[in-house]
This record gives structure tokens, sequence and C-alpha cells, in this order.
């Protein structure tokens, strides 16, 4: 896997011109229950795209951008949020900065908050004639913190997860709490910030899950690499 933070800038032109993608990690800082870090969303968008590069020898890995929209958290100690307008923004003006320099960056979102403003940022960037990617791993499962995140993090960092607190959440199906989440955030639908039941979790299955998406994302980069001026 390739750094950029490790890379000088020789070794970073050398690479353009063998024709790189940056990789930028786009997570979060916010709760995610009593049992996992706050780092959760940052800690699986950094193990995506690294699995990405260890698929796809051009990809760069940025540093993360570790603050999103969480503002719906905001209910729970230990979330910093900088909200919507504020995440657009910050791609927008990173995106423009690394197409300066490489031929196709790749947003990879884990944070389902950011989901709006990063689209929003990419249909703004892609108008300006950049060229850049947005893409999030599709799982199935509990929407927070449940068994889908836990399983995930138990491949990732088993040692940051305090299985002896992990208790179910809000099992109810999220489409059915959207309203009093949006109005009051999710403190209003659940005690202890979880949505879903992380009881049932497995390395095995956040290993399955992460080969999974690592492949799907690879898949969608390659297919770019060799006309990045085709993405629109």
């Amino acid at each position: 896997m390739t750094a950029l933070a490790s890379l000088t800038w020789t070794d970073v032109a050398d690479r353009v011109r063998r024709g790189a993608v940056l990789a930028v990690p786009v997570g979060s800082t916010e709760q995610h229950g009593p049992h996992l870090p706050t780092s959760t969303d940052s800690d699986i968008a950094v193990a995506l795209a690294e699995r990405l590069a260890a698929k796809v020898p051009e990809a760069v890995v940025s540093p993360a951008v570790a603050f999103g929209s969480s503002g719906e958290h905001q209910g729970f100690p230990g979330t910093l949020s900088i909200g919507q307008e504020a995440i657009e923004l910050l791609l927008v003006e990173l995106v423009r900065s690394a197409t300066v320099t490489f031929p196709l960056v790749v947003l990879v979102s884990a944070h389902g908050g950011n989901a709006q403003p990063v689209a929003r940022a990419v249909r703004r960037l892609r108008t300006e004639g950049r060229h850049v990617l947005a893409w999030g791993p599709k799982w199935d499962g509990d929407a927070h913190a449940g068994r889908t995140e836990t399983s995930v993090m138990l491949a990732l960092a088993p040692q940051a997860v305090r299985l002896e607190a992990a208790r179910a959440g809000n099992t109810a199906p999220v489409h059915t709490l959207l309203p009093r989440l949006r109005e009051a955030g999710l403190a209003a639908v659940t005690a202890n910030g979880v949505l879903g039941d992380p009881g049932d979790a497995t390395a095995d299955e956040g290993r399955r899950l992460l080969q999974q998406a690592a492949a799907e994302l690879a898949d969608l980069v390659t297919r770019y690499l060799p006309r990045t001026e085709a993405v629109s």
C-alpha cells in the first residue's frame, strides 16, 4: 500500500507519470454506541482505500478526512461534526487541489451522513471538468453500530471493540425512525446510540464484507484507469 503521506514530491511525480489515482478516505468522528470507537467510519474508509491500493498498484492513499456531517449524533458526547456545507466545500477544494497533480481522484466514503454533500461536491467538480469518482460500501444490515459495523471493526481492529459493552439499540426498520431522527437526532430514537443489534457480530463476517467491498471498489476504479477522460 502506498500512502501519500510517506512520499516525497518527486515520488508522487514519478507515480503520476505512470497514471496514479488518488484515493481519499472520507469518514467522520461520531459516536458508535458504547462498544465502538468514534473513529469507526474513518477507520473503515481508510481500510477500504488501503485495500484498493493493494489491488490497484496505481492507487495512492491520501490522509483521511476524519470529520464530516454528523449533526444527528450530536446528542452523544464525542461527536465532532462540521456539517454538510463544510464537508462539501472541503471536498471541492481538496479535489481541485488534487487534480492539479492526479488524473483521477476517488472519494471513498464510509459515513452515510456524508452521502449528500459528497454527491453535490462530485457534481460540482465534474462540471469543472475534474475527473472524480465517489464510492461507498453498500452493505445490507444494521444501520448504525449494529452487527455490520461491529463485524467490520472486529476484522480491522478487534482491540478497539468493547464486546462486553455491546447491546442492541433500536431494532425497528430505519425508514420508520427517519422522521423523528431528522427532527430530533439519533438520541431521540436510541438511548445507547445503536440502530440494530451487534450481538451476533463476528470477525469472519467483517472480513467477508471488507473483501467484497474492496473488490467492488477496485473494479470501479480499474474501469476508469485506462481512460480517465471518460469520467462524467
